[in-house]
């Protein structure tokens, strides 16, 4: 048997303190920026309410199946390949812990650690204490105390545009990949022009609404979007490159998800597990956009190279490891 907490010791540059599969630091640091102290509040909320809801499962069998595809794999079974020769894993921003039991799951000779700015951490710690290889840092992903080139397998999977400042975190963390390893991150795409300026509206609002009022806000949008989705319409819109509207074939409510506000329905997930994901977006005050070339020059500028490269109307996704 693996004596982890010793390994675990050796990993960070600060003496930690190890209860059960938690981590804290001897020596706390508590300054936070404002806004990342807001958004540390909103996903403590977020990751709380997700915690109650009775068919959570269905958004972790989703939340699975896209990982496969953001970042080139098969199957699970080709993911578990894959993470064989990974002795050293983290899940930044790691939420409720799900996708780092997965990683825990698939490869147990590996040290895996979640890592997350919110209290949902201390959630995770006690779901998954039965996994003696998976432990949980509650830490901003920004400065973990890691040492450098030490985790071979470093995932930050549809978070870093809410870190304080996405292009500091994604140079720490490429700086955490091990020389032999890889770096798997989601960029969020910048969308058309409208939307743009309501998200951009929001990221400023969100300081002056309540949480109970941004939940209400989301259940709202996710009516919007159940309503929309139910009208069972599509048409075709003209391209208006002003305005970053692309012409095409387009169900009504995905037209106005992508081009106007952000009204999310999955009909398989129901209204709690959709409005979570409303909150998701517009509750937060740091939740940056990129455009493809700022994606490639944050790559290039951290002397990383494409190693699997993914896009879709939502993200710019891939895996990036270390030039020679």
């Amino acid at each position: 048997m693996k004596n982890y907490q010793e390994q675990l010791h050796l990993l960070f540059e600060e003496p930690i303190l190890i209860q059960d599969n938690f981590i804290s630091f001897k020596e706390s640091d508590a300054n936070i920026e404002s806004n990342q102290q807001q958004t540390k509040d909103i996903f403590s909320d977020k990751w709380e309410s997700t915690d109650k809801i009775e068919n959570v499962e269905k958004l972790y069998d989703t939340q699975y199946k896209w990982f496969l595809s953001l970042y080139g794999f098969q199957s699970e079974n080709d993911l578990k390949e894959y993470l064989k020769d990974k002795h050293t894993i983290i899940d930044t921003g790691c939420g409720l812990g799900y996708k780092a039991q997965w990683f825990a799951t698939l490869a147990p000779h590996a040290l895996v650690i979640g890592i997350d700015i919110s209290d949902s951490c201390k959630i995770a710690a006690r779901i998954f204490s039965q996994l003696e290889n998976l432990f949980f840092l509650q830490s901003d992903i920004a400065d973990t105390k890691l040492k450098k080139s030490s985790i071979d397998f470093v995932v930050c999977d549809q978070v870093i545009m809410h870190t304080e400042n996405p292009e500091k975190t994604f140079t720490h963390l490429s700086e955490l990949t091990s020389e032999v390893g890889e770096f798997a991150c989601y960029f969020y795409r910048k969308k058309a022009l409208p939307r743009e300026l309501v998200d951009d509206y929001f990221r400023t609002a969100t300081h002056s609404i309540s949480k109970e009022e941004m939940w209400q806000f989301s259940e709202q949008l996710t009516e919007l979007g159940k309503r929309l989705n139910e009208l069972n319409i599509t048409f075709e819109s003209p391209d208006i490159p002003l305005l970053g509207i692309k012409g095409g074939t387009y169900d009504i409510q995905r037209f106005i998800y992508w081009n106007f506000l952000k009204c999310y329905w999955n009909p398989e997930w129901g209204i709690e597990l959709s409005k979570i994901t409303n909150f998701d977006w517009y509750a937060p005050s740091n939740a940056k956009r990129f455009s493809k070339e700022e994606v490639q020059e944050i790559v290039r500028s951290n002397n990383m190279k494409v190693a699997y490269w993914h896009e879709e109307e939502a993200c710019y996704s891939g895996r990036f490891n270390k030039l020679n």
